[in-house]
């Protein structure tokens, strides 16, 4: 029985896993359409499947938390539990959202005719941020001091920031336009493999406890994340996200205490 419940949280990480490989799997048949409208203008459509790609990490991102929350509650916690969750995150939230990108700038630079041939080496940008994710988690594999806060992003937080796109994208919002240009792709990918790879500790909801002081600023962006939700849906995702990357860098005293 006891080996048994060891098995538990790894076998909760493999299904972290499993929806990471069926997000690439609608990642990468997603494609790019292009029509004419009636005006002689070339809209450009996006295929259902990288709607179901951003599901895909979402379910993976929830499997990801039951893992450890399982490991603890079983006392189940091992080396090779923490391994193979890196792998599985690797996956799941580094090569998974990569190929989103990927295909949002296929369809960025779709308005040139030959953008699929000689603009191809640009598309490359895409898998510097699975990168800079493993980069990221093979750091933290070996750190001993982020134990109640991490150092830079954690890839997971991206991950999901990435999966948000397609679904704001389906919304049809004022947003959707710049999500059609290839250097807002470029400049995320920069960006986001930046926050993974820096040093700065950001907040961690493990060490919540013991740090009273940032209840408040959490519950201010709970807060902002629930009203965006409302009036804006999914972009409730980059806005909670730009609010917890605010929290960390204002309170980072607090945060490594």
């Amino acid at each position: 029985m006891g080996w048994i419940q060891k098995q538990i949280p790894n076998i909760i990480t493999l299904l972290n896993l499993f929806f990471g490989c069926w997000a690439i799997v609608y990642a990468f048949q997603a494609g790019a359409m292009a029509s004419i409208d009636d005006t002689g203008g070339m809209i450009i459509e996006m295929p259902e499947q990288l709607y179901y790609a951003s599901l895909c990490i979402g379910i993976a991102a929830i499997v990801d938390f039951l893992d450890g929350f399982v490991a603890r509650w079983l006392k189940a916690s091992s080396e090779m539990g923490k391994q193979l969750d890196s792998l599985a995150d690797v996956v799941s939230f580094g090569v998974a959202p990569a190929f989103i990108i990927f295909q949002f700038l296929r369809m960025s630079l779709a308005n040139d005719v030959n953008a699929f041939s000689h603009n191809s080496i640009l598309l490359g940008a895409a898998f510097i941020l699975p990168m800079a994710g493993a980069y990221r988690l093979a750091r933290f594999n070996i750190d001993k001091e982020q134990a109640s806060y991490f150092k830079g992003v954690p890839i997971p937080m991206i991950g999901l920031l990435t999966a948000s796109f397609p679904l704001i994208y389906w919304q049809a919002s004022w947003f959707s336009q710049i999500l059609l240009t290839p250097i807002f792709w470029f400049s995320y990918v920069l960006l986001s493999s930046f926050l993974m790879v820096m040093t700065r500790p950001m907040l961690a909801l493990k060490g919540l406890g013991q740090k009273p002081k940032l209840y408040l600023p959490i519950a201010i962006i709970v807060l902002e994340i629930a009203v965006t939700a409302v009036f804006y849906r999914w972009m409730a995702v980059p806005f909670g996200f730009l609010g917890y990357c605010i929290v960390s860098l204002l309170y980072k005293k607090t945060i490594t205490q």
